[in-house]
């Protein structure tokens, strides 16, 4: 009898397995998309322009074809959000994450539909980097990115301004072209290490005048709807947001939970330790509870993974990687520990719809691979992603008391 029960109990566990979908991997080729057909041919300029052959070149991936995913926007419970807009060939997703939760917090806090200047925002992060440059005599480290909630000691110090009264785009172009002008910044700061010319005011004078050069000069006053106004005022008056009411936050073993801690990243430049470090379980309840409840999300992280896929249009966590009932926190502390895991790309989280038992949500996204897909500018992740792979996020106060309030009367 022992025997039967051992062998019926070992025939179940093998059917369990077989019914179990087993993810695979291909290699694929790269293909043209988004950022060759449209944006490199409008800053070139050149409707014949040539574009490159990329099928020698092949990358590692989950085959996609073996499973379907929700990837029907109508199914998904979405949230006000501006269309999607490209970022151009730049590297400034996170202030485009920001604005556009920025654009839906001005909505959903006092029905205000605006369309605010991510560029705005770069431009006077540019300057601040300059700045903590000078300041740490060059161990500031250079580049485009930076962190979505860089918005709020930009919103602080410099306001906003409506999208028509600062484009950031000269000569005609309809998309970012940032290379030379970064290039050229780069080339200057260096410079000033090598030769150890730590004069702020002039530092500060010559990156405005690169930044100028490129992406035009912030007007200090403009009209918007027949009314005249600053950045500050426009903020403040107008779109009625407050940056105090926006909290980060992130999960790591590396420090203690329920405590403000800095999020040690590159892109985080100004070493900002205003992110309270959670538990992965209250990292993902608040997630969860955030966008089920009306709220929409600033999000960060990876997007360097096979289950990332800009035709696809999905972000998944392939069995071949880690079967989904193996994401915890140790899963996810190795990734970030041995750097597998790293803060790519910020985006912004609209809605979400339950696909079976799990939880799928819908992702605005600026990124050029964004807009390869038939659904231009979304993607469709699954939660074991952001459980696995995403780094931080920024919500608004309102939603996160729960937590807060735990954490700020111990």
């Amino acid at each position: 009898m022992r025997n039967i029960i051992l062998t019926i109990a070992i025939i179940a566990f093998s059917l369990s397995v077989l019914a179990q979908v087993t993810d695979k991997s291909e290699f694929k080729q790269y293909t043209p998309g988004f950022y060759h057909k449209v944006i490199v041919r409008d800053i070139v300029g050149d409707d014949n322009f040539s574009i490159p052959d990329l099928s020698k070149y092949s990358y590692f991936a989950m085959d996609f074809g073996l499973n379907i995913y929700p990837v029907q926007i109508s199914k998904y419970k979405t949230e006000y959000h501006s269309l999607p807009v490209s970022q151009g060939s730049s590297g400034t997703c996170w202030a485009y994450s920001a604005t556009s939760f920025m654009e839906s917090e001005a909505y959903r806090k006092n029905g205000i539909k605006a369309n605010i200047s991510e560029i705005y925002t770069v431009y006077w992060d540019y300057i601040d980097r300059a700045i903590n440059f000078v300041e740490t005599k060059g161990e500031t480290p250079i580049g485009e990115g930076s962190e979505a909630n860089a918005i709020k000691r930009i919103m602080k110090n410099y306001g906003m301004l409506p999208y028509e009264a600062y484009t950031g785009l000269k000569n005609g172009l309809n998309y970012n072209d940032h290379g030379a002008m970064f290039d050229e910044m780069d080339k200057y700061l260096k410079s000033i290490k090598l030769k150890s010319e730590w004069d702020e005011n002039a530092v500060v004078k010559e990156i405005k005048s690169i930044l100028d050069k490129y992406i035009g000069t912030p007007p200090e006053n403009f009209v918007y709807e027949g009314k005249t106004y600053t950045p500050q005022t426009f903020m403040k008056d107008y779109l009625k947001l407050l940056p105090n009411e926006y909290f980060s936050f992130m999960s790591t073993k590396e420090y203690s939970y329920n405590e403000k801690h800095e999020l040690v990243e590159p892109d985080n430049w100004w070493h900002c330790k205003d992110y309270y470090n959670l538990s992965l379980e209250d990292y993902m309840m608040l997630f969860h509870n955030a966008i089920e409840t009306g709220y929409t999300i600033s999000l960060c992280g990876d997007v360097s993974e096979p289950g990332y896929d800009s035709y696809a249009e999905v972000a998944v966590v392939p069995s071949f990687d880690i079967p989904s009932e193996y994401i915890n926190e140790d899963s996810r502390q190795m990734r970030l520990s041995n750097e597998t895991t790293t803060d790519d790309h910020c985006i912004h989280v609209v809605g979400y719809q339950k696909f079976g038992d799990d939880y799928w949500y819908l992702i605005k996204d600026s990124g050029s691979g964004g807009f390869d897909g038939k659904n231009k500018g979304y993607r469709f992740y699954h939660e074991d992603y952001i459980k696995l792979k995403m780094m931080n996020y920024m919500i608004h106060v309102d939603v996160a008391r729960p937590i807060l309030d735990n954490i700020i009367k111990k």
